[in-house]
């Protein structure tokens, strides 16, 4: 696990600037099952190396009206990407789409086992939350 979730320069991990491997590859995401020690889901980007990672008390917003605390948790690294036990399954797997970033924002959908879904991460003055955008990608979004 990376120390914490600053990038390789310090700077904060979702700051500007910090898109998605520039290789051309499709970076990958995983949505993990925590049962113990509370029922909780980790949405887990991969970015730089690791899998950037957030707590989401209540999983995913599974539509526009709701938003969604995102608990920032410190770095794994891509081995974890298909970690299973008994307490944790993935709930998703699949790759990950940004669409833009800033300080305060970033915007991306997750293209998993279901239809793609965009959502916004977006930092409160606390820490983030997580809503599903109004505007989702159409039919001919790429498959996962």
């Amino acid at each position: 696990m990376a120390e914490d979730g600053a990038g390789p320069d310090g700077t904060d991990a979702m700051g500007g600037g910090a898109g998605p491997p520039a290789s051309g590859d499709r970076p990958a995401f995983v949505l993990h099952e925590h049962r113990r020690p509370t029922h909780h889901f980790d949405l887990r980007l991969e970015e730089r190396g690791v899998l950037r990672s957030f707590a989401l008390p209540r999983g995913l917003p599974v539509d526009a009206t709701q938003h969604r605390l995102a608990i920032e948790v410190p770095d794994h690294d891509l081995a974890h990407l298909t970690y299973q036990d008994a307490d944790k399954s993935i709930a998703d797997l699949g790759w990950w789409e940004e669409h833009d970033r800033n300080q305060r924002r970033l915007l991306f959908t997750l293209h998993g086992r279901g239809t793609p879904r965009r959502y916004a991460l977006i930092r409160t003055g606390e820490g983030w939350l997580l809503r599903q955008t109004r505007e989702q990608p159409g039919p001919g979004a790429p498959a996962a």
